[in-house]
């Protein structure tokens, strides 16, 4: 076989696994986005605001509404907060998107990119129907009189997408970037 059919080959390997892993980052958005919201619909339509129910001695279901961001800041800023938000969402999602489509090999980062993307979006949802973001899960300490900010399944695929992005860009990406430059 000549070395450009074993090339071309190799890049006809290349491209199937790369839109297959197009694929399973949509698949994992679209999964993520489904559980967030059906979560937030079963609390909004089965509970009053700040309702709560309480599971162990330091988690709760609450029902409650943030019209801020994080730890409800901006919450009280008159509304243009929303569309700020929305913007931020969608911007922060197309340029995820974008780094996907060119990083597309790197499994981890592009897992961690789709979490953050189905976060946002998930929240963004929120503030175009409902007009706030629906939040739900409470942790606390009682005897520190410890009380998270009440949070939901995109604030976590958020969180849980950033830390996989610190993570593989100082111990990963760093790893292989050295593994390179040796073999250079």
């Amino acid at each position: 076989m000549h070395e450009s059919s074993k090339q071309n080959i190799s890049k006809l390997n290349l491209n199937e696994r790369a839109r297959k892993l197009k694929f399973f980052y949509v698949i994992l958005v679209l999964v993520c986005l489904l559980v967030d919201q059906l979560t937030k619909f079963y609390f909004e339509t089965n509970y009053e605001l700040g309702e709560r129910v309480n599971l162990f001695a330091f988690f709760d279901f609450i029902l409650a509404h943030n019209n801020g961001a994080a730890f409800s800041m901006f919450s009280n800023a008159g509304g243009w907060q929303k569309y700020l938000f929305l913007g931020l969402a969608f911007g922060v999602s197309a340029w995820l998107i974008y780094m996907i489509r060119k990083n597309v090999l790197d499994k981890f980062a592009c897992i961690s990119m789709s979490l953050i993307i189905a976060g946002a979006l998930g929240n963004a949802i929120d503030r175009i129907v409902y007009g706030y973001v629906v939040d739900f899960l409470l942790f606390y300490w009682d005897d520190w009189n410890f009380y998270y900010p009440a949070f939901n399944i995109a604030d976590s695929c958020i969180t849980i997408g950033v830390i996989l992005l610190i993570f593989n860009e100082f111990f990963l990406s760093r790893k292989k970037r050295e593994i390179d430059e040796a073999g250079k």
